[in-house]
Parts: C-alpha cells; structure tokens; sequence
C-alpha cells in the first residue's frame, strides 16, 4: 500500500507525462498592426494623395536569445514596449520541454551557460509573469505596470517546483 502511494505521489510531483506533451501557443504582439501595400501612385512614382504617417506601435527595447539550461531550450525573448505605453515579454519562436509548474521570470541575474546558470534566477530580484502558456510558439506576458524594467536584465524559463531554469536569455537594450 505505501509502495502505492510513494507512486501515485511521485507521479503528481514529477509529472514525467509532461515530456511527452507539446502544447504550441501562437499568440500576435498586441497592438502589432498588418501593413498594407502603398497605393499604387506611390509605385510608379505619382504622388501619393494619402499622408505619410509615423508608426507609434510596438517597440522593442531589448531582446536575446534563450540558451538551454535543465532542459534543451531556444527561441528568443524580448521586452516591448507597446502603442499604449504598456510593456510585454513576448517569446518568439519558442521550443523547450515542456513541465510541472513553468513560469516566465524577469530576473536581474546573469545568465551563465551550462549547470552554473541552473539555479541563479531565485538569488536576486525577480518578477513572475505567470505560467508559462505553452512549450512551444510564440507568446506575450504582461508586466505589471508598476514594474521598472529597466532593473531586470535577463528572462528564465524558470520550473517553480524544482527551483531550475530549464532556459534563459540576457536582454541586450536595443
């Protein structure tokens, strides 16, 4: 009986089934606006009667790439400032395993290669930014509005449960 119950726990904490499933986010940048072909004055040279207008739509202020740590990760990882004045995570192109209790942290912690960058995203300031939405795609997390990004320099793939980073990326100011 206890044998049973050691499994069934086990089970639950580890949640080995999680390996094997893939679930894909495809979220759009918020405020992202699909640009349209110029009229067609403005191809052969006539003038346009339209304005030309200056686009105050999202802006990327830093981004990296995510490195692997506890588990084979890539993708990157961007800081957006978007039209509203709001700032988002957004992970593009993201492919990592997938996990009991993921989360997106800001971190102001160095990310350092290998198993010296496991556990360094729980040392310092860090902000949660909510469980990770999917293992795959691309995806935003929203800041809370009273968080300074600008102390914050890298983005962790980082597993609650067993204080690891299964990947992260340092955020280079564009």
């Amino acid at each position: 009986m206890v044998a049973v119950a050691g499994a069934g726990f086990g089970s639950y904490w580890f949640q080995p089934w999680k390996l094997w499933q893939d679930e894909t986010v495809e979220e759009a940048l918020p405020g992202a606006v699909e640009t349209s072909a110029p009229p067609a004055g403005a191809l052969s040279g006539e003038p346009s009667e339209q304005p030309s207008s200056t686009t105050s739509g999202p802006r990327t202020l830093a981004s990296g790439d995510l490195i692997s740590h506890e588990h084979a990760t890539s993708g990157t990882a961007k800081l957006v400032r978007l039209a509203d004045g709001s700032h988002v995570v957004r992970l593009e192109n993201l492919d990592t395993s997938n996990g009991p209790d993921l989360r997106v942290w800001l971190t102001d912690a160095p990310v350092k290669q290998g198993k010296a960058g496991w556990h360094v995203f729980d040392d310092g300031k860090y902000v949660s930014l909510g469980k990770l939405k999917g293992n795959k795609g691309s995806q935003n997390y929203a800041l809370p509005s009273d968080v300074d990004w600008s102390g914050y320099s890298s983005v962790s793939i980082w597993c609650d449960r067993f204080d690891v980073s299964f990947g992260a990326a340092e955020l280079a100011r564009l």
